[in-house]
């Protein structure tokens, strides 16, 4: 099969390679899924568990990109709740060969069926950051109707879903970004604005909840903002300061088959639209990654016509 390779952890998405490999086979537990779609996410090629396994031990050349839409084609002794053909999308495990490939041996825990009206490149769009964003929101940062909420990088992929849903919840949504995100934020749902290239950020006043995609010195200066009893949820490691009366939570991303299928049921109703940014072939990924344009929205590789 083909699939997309890397070695080098020093060079980045300039050091991928598209190489045929093995098709793999599926394990207990795990199923073959054909890729027909992968999302990527550039930050992945920082995280150790791109090279190492579990026990730090290296794993290269290693296949990238962790989100998938596709159809099974293997089913693996002790699997339940999947069928032979059945349209699916979820997340591969982080210390496992990814989804820049044909095809991918996955925990079938991992995966939820995805609805025939649903193109696999959007079902592809949507696990990182739907559960993401739903994660964030509703357990570590236990949102409820009324209250008021920051979203540091609102339009981008995940802080367009956690837009979205704040709204939905009924949160009233600030968005943050440079001066060309204003108004896609503002289109995904959010009510107020701050160009984080013009305005100061310390003017809106305090908020109950921050999700913070960004971190850095907009991750501290965000601690100062939560009122008492919010909290600062971050998706970029833990915070670097923490609210004066408030909590601060940091957390990995996990997959969650009810999860998936709520949120795709909001997609298939209208009430959630995918970002997608850049759309590429699996034969051309590796010069759409490397692209000197700046993304906006998810890269989806279509591994499959």
């Amino acid at each position: 099969m083909k699939a997309i390779v890397v070695t080098d952890q020093a060079a980045g998405t300039a050091g991928m390679k598209l190489v045929e490999r093995p098709e793999p086979q599926a394990a207990i537990n795990d199923v073959v899924v054909r890729v027909h779609a992968s999302g990527f996410v550039p930050t992945e090629l920082a995280w150790p568990s791109t090279w190492t396994d579990r026990l730090d031990r290296d794993r290269t050349p290693s296949i990238p990109g962790h989100e998938l839409a596709g159809v099974v084609t293997a089913l693996g002794y002790g699997t339940a709740g999947l069928s032979l053909g059945q349209r699916v999308f979820g997340i591969a495990d982080w210390y496992r060969n990814g989804t820049l490939a044909e095809y991918i041996a996955i925990e079938a825990r991992s995966l939820a069926p995805l609805p025939g009206d649903v193109d696999f490149t959007v079902g592809a769009s949507l696990p990182i950051s739907g559960l993401t964003a739903w994660q964030g929101l509703f357990q570590h940062g236990r949102l409820q109707a009324g209250q008021s909420i920051l979203v540091h990088g609102a339009a981008g992929a995940v802080g367009s879903m956690v837009t979205q849903l704040a709204r939905q919840a009924g949160a009233y949504v600030i968005g943050t970004g440079r001066t060309a995100d204003r108004q896609t934020a503002l289109d995904f749902g959010a009510q107020e604005f701050v160009d984080l290239e013009n305005d100061a950020l310390e003017d809106i006043g305090e908020v109950d909840l921050v999700f913070d995609v960004i971190g850095g010195d907009i991750g501290k200066r965000s601690a100062g903002l939560i009122r008492a009893g919010g909290t600062l949820v971050s998706v970029v490691g833990p915070p670097e300061a923490r609210p004066a009366d408030g909590l601060a939570v940091d957390f990995v991303v996990e997959s969650d088959r009810a999860q998936l299928w709520e949120i795709v049921q909001r997609v298939r109703d209208g009430r959630l639209r995918t970002n997608i940014g850049n759309i590429a072939t699996l034969d051309d990924a590796v010069a759409a990654f490397n692209s000197t344009e700046r993304r906006k929205g998810k890269t989806v590789i279509r591994v499959r016509p």
